[in-house]
């Protein structure tokens, strides 16, 4: 911005979400963190600020306000709102809608146990609607201005992923499941029923089966019941048996709902004969905030018991074959599949890890994120009296468990990714190479911590199932 050495839209991903203009146009509201240097690495604070146009006066609306403050909205008669977290440094605090009022800033979600993904008023200003992950879904809700009462519109085992609009006593959605892409829906606001508005791929689903996608509960080892997604090949015979890969999601504070991925496919991961072991542990939205929360600090604590409960449960059933057990993922999932390398006693035949955390301390180093390392992990790791830090680079560091691993391992890592930056591939890569293991790294220089060009997700799809079908 001119003559301020600030961002907006927000760097990397901020757009058209962080800047608005008041419905009499007298202002201009945008976001920005207001920091520099070091103090921008380790924060999250991020503003929302009030331009005035006749006098060029600016205003911190969010002041004193420490954490994420972020997509501004009005309603019709000129009420703002945006999300907002409470905390400093912390990427996946509970995301709250506030509003900003003549006395104070209101927080409507502060004593609902969830946490809001997206909002947008209603037409009457009377409610907000946002959508909030729940039990392994994303679900449409709506809360009152006046009474901060919450109510659950839709339920089903699908993900409402984007609010399209209001009409009338409608609003219109987009809505995924782990079998279908993105389609948009009406939903009634009365009882919430829906009904399917476009069919953009309905010719393609008319030639592909679908997988059958079951709830189970799993029992954790500390006496929590767990969600664990079952996905099944389309040609299902409880007769058989099939080989089964555990899914570890990456976030690690991300939902494990009904989203549809194009990289991350459960139909086709099923498809080519595996049954998919999804489970919804520590860390996750939609199960509670202290649920949520338990994961940061304890990264190769609990939710390892989490995803060794839920293999070895559904592992328990006659038509898994045990000898023939996978463990896949991304980011925290990759992390995940590098530390159950090191620990998974002879479960898993094969891993494949996708710019994965491989050594806390280098990760520690080169990340971008350093407001998510301080956090997730307690801190750096030269501080010897902290106890959660000393923790995470000792214990819950998987480069200190590779002389353990045993079990080949697919490593895919972007060139371009400065989260999980490059070198964390590598020296995983290095160190299966160097035990002797059969490893292969895909690496992808012009991708960052996803996969985003068609090519390299065609290369990607190809490099997954060859390496399952050589080792598993």
């Amino acid at each position: 911005m001119a003559g301020q050495p600030y961002d907006c839209p927000q760097k990397p991903f901020g757009g058209d979400e962080d800047f608005l203009w008041s419905p009499d146009s007298k202002w201009l509201i945008y976001v920005t963190k207001p920091k520099v240097g070091t103090d921008y690495t380790v924060s999250t604070n991020t503003d929302v600020f009030a331009y005035e146009i006749a006098t060029g006066a600016t205003t911190n609306l969010s002041d004193g306000m420490p954490g994420y403050d972020v997509n501004p909205a009005y309603s019709t008669k000129g009420t703002l709102a945006w999300l907002s977290m409470k905390r400093d440094g912390y990427e996946s605090d509970k995301n709250d809608i506030v509003l900003k009022t003549n006395s104070g800033i209101i927080n409507l979600t502060e004593g609902w146990d969830g946490t809001v993904n997206s909002f947008t008023w209603s037409e009457s200003e009377g409610l907000i609607y946002f959508t909030a992950a729940i039990d392994g879904t994303v679900q449409l809700f709506s809360i009152g201005v006046k009474t901060k009462i919450v109510k659950q519109i839709t339920r089903g085992d699908f993900d409402i992923t984007s609010i399209v609009g209001e009409l009338a006593n409608t609003l219109m959605v987009t809505r995924t499941d782990m079998n279908h892409a993105a389609e948009i829906f009406s939903v009634a606001l009365a009882d919430g029923s829906m009904k399917q508005l476009t069919f953009v791929n309905l010719a393609i689903y008319k030639n592909i089966q679908h997988s059958k996608i079951e709830r189970r509960y799993v029992t954790t080892t500390d006496g929590k019941q767990m969600l664990v997604w079952v996905i099944y090949p389309p040609d299902f015979d409880p007769q058989n048996k099939y080989p089964t890969l555990l899914y570890c999601q990456g976030g690690p504070q991300s939902a494990l709902s009904q989203f549809y991925s194009f990289r991350w496919n459960f139909q086709l991961m099923a498809a080519n004969g595996y049954i998919i072991v999804a489970p919804n542990r520590r860390g996750m939205p939609g199960h509670g905030v202290a649920w949520n929360e338990q994961i940061s600090k304890d990264h190769g604590g609990q939710v390892m018991d989490d995803y060794l409960s839920a293999i070895d449960e559904i592992a328990k059933e006659s038509y898994v074959d045990k000898s023939r057990l996978g463990c896949v993922g991304a980011s925290y999932g990759g992390y995940s599949a590098f530390y159950l390398a090191g620990i998974h006693a002879g479960r898993f035949k094969t891993f494949i890890s996708h710019d994965g955390i491989y050594n806390l301390r280098s990760m520690y180093g080169t990340t971008e994120e350093l407001f998510f390392v301080n956090w997730d992990l307690g801190g750096n790791y030269w501080d010897q009296t902290n106890k959660a830090a000393m923790k995470s680079y000792g214990q819950f560091d998987p480069s200190n468990l590779v002389a353990k691993w045993d079990t080949p391992i697919l490593i895919f890592q972007g060139g371009k990714d400065y989260r999980v930056p490059i070198g964390q591939g590598l020296e995983a890569f290095q160190a299966a190479q160097l035990k002797g293991l059969k490893s292969k790294l895909v690496y992808l220089p012009e991708e960052n911590h996803w996969v985003l060009h068609a090519q390299n997700a065609i290369v990607w799809q190809r490099e997954f199932f060859k390496w399952l079908d050589e080792t598993l």
